[in-house]
């Protein structure tokens, strides 16, 4: 089909009119929008499309996942590692709601996704036929925007619209349900791009007056202390970033998602705030006469009590959505706009500083961290085998050069707190929701999007096993992900608050599991498990070195807990080593 690129208004026509079913439409749709992967599993509602996606398999590599919860993360690891919008298939009724995890996962975190599921004949619509759920109605809470067409001719704009609504300003899932009888209709097929619309503004204005106020802010702090977040990555404003903070000479710490956007070595960088971050940015979060937040949204992970939280600082709060201004912190300063643009104006208003005093104390109170939490993590004297030390070996193996792709739980705090991340992009994990079941999938979907980068996925025993099956969409595709599971027979988050305020009482949190070595194996994937010191090294090496998919198995100590934790409720200040 000849092409054509004409803009207008707020449009760019891509193709010329020509007769076609409205399956096809979607496929056509999505070849316009530059997709070459998507994630899904096939059924009735969905099935003609499926259909015009095997005539155009050269173009689209449609992966099979074995769960369509499976196809939402891997989808959002294929987008939080590329940039891109992730896309997933299904079919209605139950395929459509087991979606709605990831799709709730990718709101909450930010993650631009088009996830489209087949629907029932518009005849049959609120008639409770087989396999028909609302699926507009139940994800509208957790999308950025939804749509059900019942028309072949709808297909075009609305699919166009899916796709700018997604990717543009903070990022977000979209759902588009198309019932059978569209797919079906023939139409005259025309596609243009979205470029806007009207009553959106995805990315306000920046006001520089704003700017010029938090410069001065800056500039006259004695103890400024910047917490970034994934709006620095989402807005590409890494660079833009990076000068701010060296010019200024600003500590900064990081939220889970916002880590990478600067190398894990960067003398600017100390380390992670929150519930299981570093001593120092939460101590002195209280401490620091200037905060900046950027491109982050005071999740109450990251505040403990509000009531406490930076109540001596003026706060500065750079962010794209108006929404998160003033809904949890209030800000005296706000920045709206891109993170790029705004941090680009902020920089030459900034006088060079270095605050040597106050680094001082970051300096300090890390080093009571590193001597009563992190050598013990890293360089333990005792036999059982801690997490911290898997991350270690693993930060050598990678050099720090990988993508970690972690789950919920104690190990994904272990990989955000000592992972070492050179690149930005490399920390992959469920932040806001926590979803158990994320790693996995996701890491397929970050490899097939970086085929050049090393994926880890990094997981426990109890988030493997909610998504395990897609071992199988490993086995099929064959790509060379590489998993480790960090196996302590425990849903070892929930005990670790069990034995903390619950006395003890370890309810329904020890875990009988299976080998699963035997089952990697079943799925022809190369298994090992590690369960002395002296072999871990050698076994990781092994690992990152093999030609193609591997899972490892590390037993570590049943028992170990996370520290330094912040307890529920608690004020930063609060933080305990123990």
């Amino acid at each position: 089909m000849e092409s054509q690129v004409i803009q207008k208004n707020h449009q760019e026509i891509v193709s010329k009119p020509e007769r076609i079913s409205g399956s096809e439409a979607v496929v056509r749709c999505l070849l316009a929008e530059g997709v070459d992967v998507l994630y899904g599993y096939p059924g009735g509602a969905i099935m003609p499309v499926y259909d015009e996606l095997y005539k155009y398999q050269k173009q689209i590599h449609h992966v099979l996942v074995r769960h369509e919860q499976g196809a939402t993360h891997a989808a959002q690891g294929y987008a939080r590692i590329s940039g891109k919008v992730g896309v997933a298939i299904v079919t209605s009724g139950p395929g459509a709601t087991n979606l709605i995890t990831g799709i709730a996962d990718a709101q909450i975190d930010s993650t631009p996704l088009v996830c489209i599921t087949g629907q029932v004949g518009s005849h049959l619509l609120g008639s409770d036929a087989f396999q028909e759920t609302d699926i507009v109605g139940i994800s509208t809470p957790v999308t950025k925007w939804n749509h059900q067409i019942t028309k072949a001719s709808e297909i075009p704009e609305v699919m166009a619209k899916a796709f700018y609504i997604a990717k543009s300003g903070r990022p977000g899932p979209v759902l588009i349900d198309i019932t059978k009888d569209a797919q079906f209709e023939e139409f005259d097929f025309e596609y243009k791009k979205c470029l806007g619309i009207r009553s959106y503004t995805p990315t306000p204005k920046s006001d520089n007056s704003s700017i010029e106020k938090a410069a001065k802010i800056i500039n006259k702090a004695q103890k400024p202390l910047i917490v970034w977040g994934q709006g620095v990555i989402l807005g590409q404003a890494e660079e833009e970033f990076t000068a701010v903070i060296e010019k200024a000479g600003i500590p900064s710490a990081w939220t889970i998602l916002g880590a990478s956007a600067i190398p894990s070595s960067h003398p600017l960088n100390v380390g992670m705030v929150g519930m299981h971050g570093n001593y120092a940015p939460n101590k002195l979060t209280n401490e620091c006469d200037v905060l900046i937040a950027i491109g982050m949204r005071f999740d109450d992970r990251v505040t403990g009590n509000l009531a406490t939280y930076a109540k001596q600082a003026k706060i500065i709060h750079f962010e794209i959505d108006p929404a998160e201004v003033n809904k949890n912190v209030k800000a005296d300063v706000a920045v709206l706009g891109d993170a790029k643009e705004t941090l680009s104006k902020l920089l030459v208003l900034l006088n060079s500083n270095s605050h040597p005093k106050w680094h001082q104390q970051f300096k300090d109170l890390y080093q009571i961290e590193y001597d009563a939490i992190i050598k013990n993590d890293l360089y333990p004297t005792k036999d059982g085998l801690t997490m911290g030390e898997v991350l270690k070996e693993i930060n050598v193996q990678s050099k720090g050069n990988a993508a970690i792709v972690s789950d919920v739980g104690q190990h994904q705090m272990i990989a955000c707190r000592y992972a070492n991340f050179n690149k930005s992009k490399s920390n992959i994990t469920s932040g806001g929701l926590g979803t158990m079941g994320f790693a996995l999938p996701a890491a397929i979907g970050a490899k097939m999007a970086a085929p050049n980068r090393e994926v880890v996925a990094v997981i426990g025993d109890g988030g493997y096993q909610m998504t395990i099956q897609e071992l199988g969409t490993i086995f099929q595709t064959q790509v060379p992900v590489k998993i480790v599971v960090l196996n302590n027979n425990f849903l070892g988050m929930v005990r670790q608050w069990q034995q903390l305020f619950f006395d003890k009482r370890y309810a329904s949190t020890e875990m009988t599991n299976p080998n699963f070595v035997q089952i990697a194996e079943g799925y022809s994937i190369k298994a090992k498990q590690v369960n002395k010191r002296e072999d871990l090294a050698s076994s990781v090496r092994e690992m990152m070195a093999h030609d193609g998919p591997y899972f490892l198995e590390v037993c570590v100590e049943k028992e170990a807990n996370v520290f330094p934790m912040i307890p529920t409720g608690a004020s930063v200040s609060e933080i305990r080593l123990s």
